[in-house]
């Protein structure tokens, strides 16, 4: 074994602690190639501390990949990519008189986006307000011309999102591709079913709910800003996000109406979410936007938890909700987005809808029918909005009877439409 030979299977000798130096010169020295010397093999720790280290390599290789190819102001303004950002922008609202505009002279206005965003220039134009009750709840909207929204979307997907999408927690989930509403509320429903299996099949445990007061309207944009100078080395990048951001307010505030707004949203509180999982360890995690659930089988660990979520809003600006914000047994059900979510004692999960959804889905529908009598509602606009609403409060909940007895009032008042089943 110690003297010369060929070159065999590299396995077989670390089982009796030989290595042929020709495996692997850079590791085994000074030695001459066929010749098997003895090595010394690693304890565990080593080994760990191996492994621990590629995989550092690794992630810091990935992430100068992505810097290489995002972290650059001229991907923005390349006009392939903003022809292709307004591509996606138009979706589902080419109707609109504005789109129609805009792509009336598409190559001139693509051509001048461009060659603004090159020479430094401010491509913001002001915005659209209007106000929405969603839920019975206010909001004003403030939207972003077709000419800026092209730049921002060009902004989100050539540098935006992929250089902070990998700094993101997986269970963070809202306007991100194949992350939304339901991709939250799987998310949910998964971790209830792990925890039912992990605590010794036993639906005794808790789960802290937090919300945020006006969370759009705190957010601050000196600490936003610096977030964003330590993801970007590229300061035209950073001075374009100040461009997009400082007209929703002095210092603070975000818009409803902005994909930057949204994007930005996501990440404000992203060191919160990492000290929820890596500092308190908390397993069972998830966030929408600004609603955010805890599972753990320990009360007053909660609260401990609760007590330090509290510190780091409050070192961010944001207000948490305290009327909102609670402890509940998971028995009685997690009210998370618009829905309840019970763990029974054998292990089921129970989805119930919010009874306020139902509530307002009957008024509607004779809303509806008051539109339609006096002209302003056809009939497919009727059965397409209730048809919507239907579909998507069977693929989310547990309501086979109230969708058979909401069937009934549609087909009382909407007697030309037999579709329903």
């Amino acid at each position: 074994m110690h003297g010369e030979g060929i070159c065999v299977k590299l396995s077989f000798h670390i089982q009796w602690g030989y290595a042929a130096y020709n495996a692997n010169p850079a590791f085994y020295g000074e030695a001459v190639q066929g010749v098997f010397i003895k090595v010394k093999r690693m304890n565990s720790q080593e080994r760990k501390k191996a492994r621990f280290e590629r995989r550092i390599k690794k992630r810091e290789a990935k992430r100068q990949e992505k810097v290489s190819l995002y972290d650059n102001f001229e991907n923005v303004a390349d006009p392939d990519n903003i022809y292709l950002a307004f591509k996606k922008s138009r979706c589902e609202v080419s109707w609109k008189e504005s789109i129609q505009r805009y792509e009336m002279n598409l190559l001139k206005n693509i051509t001048e986006t461009s060659r603004r965003l090159l020479a430094g220039e401010d491509i913001t134009r002001g915005f659209v307000e209007f106000d929405i009750f969603e839920r019975g709840r206010p909001r004003h909207i403030k939207s972003v011309h077709i000419y800026e929204r092209s730049a921002q979307k060009s902004f989100c997907d050539y540098a935006l999102v992929p250089m902070i999408s990998r700094s993101l927690i997986y269970d963070n989930g809202a306007s991100l591709k194949n992350k939304g509403l339901h991709f939250a509320i799987n998310r949910l429903i998964a971790h209830i079913g792990k925890f039912y299996r992990t605590n010794g099949y036993s639906n005794d445990g808790y789960c802290l709910l937090i919300d945020f007061s006006k969370y759009f309207d705190n957010i601050r944009h000196d600490i936003l800003f610096k977030q964003y100078d330590s993801v970007f080395s590229d300061k035209r990048i950073v001075k374009l996000l100040r461009d997009f951001i400082t007209p929703f307010g002095d210092n603070k505030s975000l818009g409803l109406g902005s994909q930057v707004s949204q994007i930005s949203a996501i990440f404000y509180p992203n060191k919160m979410d990492h000290y929820i999982k890596e500092v308190l360890r908390i397993k069972y995690y998830g966030r929408y936007m600004d609603d955010l659930y805890l599972i753990h089988k320990d009360k007053k660990y909660l609260e401990y938890c609760l007590m330090d979520i509290k510190k780091i809003c409050t070192s961010l600006g944001i207000t948490v909700n305290l009327k909102k914000s609670k402890i509940i047994k998971l028995k009685d059900g997690i009210k998370f987005l618009k829905g309840i979510y019970a763990l029974t004692d054998t292990g089921r999960i129970i989805r119930r809808a919010d009874p306020s959804s139902r509530k307002r889905m009957r008024r509607k529908l004779v809303k509806f029918k008051t539109l339609y009598e006096a002209g302003k509602m056809s009939q497919s606009d009727v059965y397409t909005a209730y048809q919507s609403w239907r579909g998507n409060y069977l693929k989310r909940f547990d309501a086979f009877h109230t969708v058979r007895r909401m069937d009934g009032l549609y087909n009382g008042l909407f007697i030309f439409d037999r579709r329903v089943q």
